[in-house]
Formats: C-alpha cells, sequence, structure tokens
C-alpha cells in the first residue's frame, strides 16, 4: 500500500541529505501519515482512511462528511 493520503493526496517528496561537508545524496521525505476510523452519520457506517496529519486539522475544523465530499471532488476519494 502506498504511503498517500486519502483525502489530500499528499505523497512522499524527493529531497537531499546535506553533510556538514555539503555532501549531497538522495533521500526521500514521507508524508506524516496516520490510520484513523471516522463515523459518517449520513451513511451510518464507520470508515478507516490513511490520512496526514493536516487531513486531520480540516477535519476537526469543516467535518468528515465535508472532507470526503472535497476529496471526491477533487478525485482522491473513491
Amino acid at each position: 500500500m502506498s504511503r498517500v493520503c486519502e483525502l489530500t493526496g499528499k505523497k512522499a517528496m524527493v529531497g537531499n541529505n546535506v553533510s556538514h561537508a555539503m555532501n549531497k545524496t538522495k533521500r526521500k521525505f514521507d508524508a506524516n501519515l496516520v490510520k484513523k476510523r471516522f463515523y459518517i452519520p449520513e451513511e451510518d457506517k464507520w470508515v478507516t482512511l490513511k490520512v496526514s496529519t493536516s487531513a486531520l486539522k480540516t477535519i476537526n475544523k469543516i467535518g468528515i462528511s465535508a472532507a470526503l465530499k472535497e476529496a471526491r471532488a477533487k478525485g482522491f476519494y473513491k
């Protein structure tokens, strides 16, 4: 399973490790993902999502239903 947020589409970025001598080697910055269960009252069911912590803050602010609606419109959630 890929490490991609199911609501925002955030995924790993590529960058460099930089040593004190300014030597650069490639590395990967993974998204900060958490597996979380949410209750959706409209559908009367529980859903388990792999979401980024920034998406959790968005869910707390606008609610899970609105966040899922937004993700569906952007094509991140089925």
